[in-house]
């Protein structure tokens, strides 16, 4: 056995200290402090690929937009509650040119991150008909939405997309739908964390149960046009961000400045209510909510509630980057298109030592290359896998945290600087030599 870069009494004594029984089970901040820690006391470098967060600077046309807008005073005063409206403006307009479908600005509603939009969703979906409490999740996905709804106290379902691609997801989805219970499916596209990205024919599946079971598509588009297989970059030309909107009425996108931005610390986006669903009446909502309609219920008794509105200042940067996009002043993919630019040289590295990628394709394409990607090795479990790579100072989270059935990692590639390549290499080679797979 040739030495770890980092000695494993340190890594196994730093998660006796943390309390961490299964680290198949351990959370981002948990890990993120191991190697943190690791980092500190070994004085090894870590190639930290855990946390999800923004690698890039933000948008300067955000930046610019609200220095000016705080300068110019708007921090006195409160937002509408139904949002800045050229925001919406511009969220309708940057929707049709860049996913290609119309949804009136009305609709159109700033929230404090798409964690709000969901939150405030969440919340509106379980309380339209008293029938439907459930919510269904098409995992893996992100795990805090799911705290949301035990924080709420609403009952969810899930399953593995991994088993149910293509013609076999209609199925799976109907063996829910058909209870009768389910009041909103979730999904994220392209996906966190295994970055598959649903198919026309999925999606259009995904619409047809909707409409025919009554249930709400929520469509978590935090990684927004980035599938970068194809050029999504040309507004008001396909082709377009792939959408369920396509296929049902009975939908809201969630859309984040967070990635696609860079915009995260400010916590901004739009969650887009379809014109019918927006305007539409259920008995339980209007008995509650003195008559209103679902979108209004979202925004003036919900959104109210959890915080009187969105940061004043941060609707004057996402309106001004929505706006420069659709002008084509700002090409916003071309920024973030590094994240799939690592993940290809990432992904060489790790498969040339004897690694694979869970989740690999979408229908017969491979899966794309961008933000996050997911990585097995033949003979361990998630969990063996994450502790083994501490040794070797690279830190990742497992899939079953994201509501995976798969043994692997969610790897991320927002925090990689290129003397990092060489070092994944070298390490990747001793881990290899000391793993041979039989």
């Amino acid at each position: 056995m040739k030495e770890t870069p980092i000695k494993k009494e340190i890594i196994d004594g730093l998660i006796v200290r943390l309390g961490i029984q299964d680290f198949a089970k351990a959370t981002i901040r948990e890990v993120k402090q191991v190697a943190a820690t690791a980092e500190k006391e070994s004085g090894v470098e870590f190639i930290k690929m855990e946390m999800g967060i923004p690698g890039l600077p933000a948008a300067q046309v955000g930046v610019d937009a609200q220095i000016k807008a705080l300068q110019d005073g708007i921090a006195h005063s409160y937002p509408d509650i139904q949002g800045y409206p050229e925001l919406k403006r511009q969220a309708s307009r940057f929707v049709k040119a860049f996913i290609g479908i119309d949804v009136a600005a009305e609709g159109c509603v700033p929230v404090t991150g798409s964690m709000q939009g969901t939150f405030a969703s969440f919340l509106t979906c379980s309380q339209a008909d008293k029938k439907k409490d459930t919510v269904l999740f098409i995992d893996p996905g992100f795990p805090v939405q799911k705290m949301q709804l035990q924080v709420q106290g609403v009952k969810y379902e899930t399953f593995d997309v991994y088993d149910f691609r293509g013609e076999k997801l209609g199925a799976k989805l109907e063996s829910y739908l058909s209870k009768g219970n389910v009041c909103a499916i979730v999904y994220s596209n392209p996906n966190n964390p295994s970055w598959v990205c649903l198919t026309e024919e999925e999606l259009q599946t995904i619409g047809r149960l909707a409409t025919q079971y009554d249930c709400i598509i929520m469509e978590d588009l935090a990684y927004f046009a980035m599938d970068f297989r194809q050029d999504l970059s040309k507004p008001f030309e396909p082709p377009y961000q792939p959408t369920v909107a396509r296929y049902t009425d009975n939908y809201m996108l969630l859309i984040s400045g967070s990635k696609a931005f860079s915009y995260a610390g400010e916590r901004i986006g739009v969650v887009c209510i379809s014109d019918k669903l927006f305007h539409r009446h259920y008995d339980d909502l209007a008995a509650r909510y003195e008559g209103l309609p679902f979108g209004l219920v979202f925004s003036t008794r919900m959104l109210y509630a959890l915080s009187s509105g969105t940061s004043h200042s941060a609707q004057y940067a996402l309106a001004a980057m929505f706006r420069a996009a659709c002008d084509g002043g700002y090409d916003f993919r071309s920024e973030v298109k590094v994240y799939g630019d690592r993940a290809h040289k990432l992904k060489e590295i790790f498969c040339r030592h004897g690694f694979h990628i869970v989740y690999d394709k979408d229908g017969d394409q491979p899966v794309a290359d961008g933000f996050y990607f997911t990585i097995g090795y033949r003979g361990m479990t998630s969990g063996q896998l994450a502790h083994e790579l501490m040794y070797y100072g690279v830190s990742a989270i497992c899939l079953v945290t994201c509501g995976s059935e798969q043994q692997g990692l969610r790897v991320c590639t927002s925090f990689i600087e290129d003397h990092q390549y060489a070092q994944l290499e070298e390490r990747m080679a001793i881990f290899e030599e000391n793993n041979p797979i039989i």
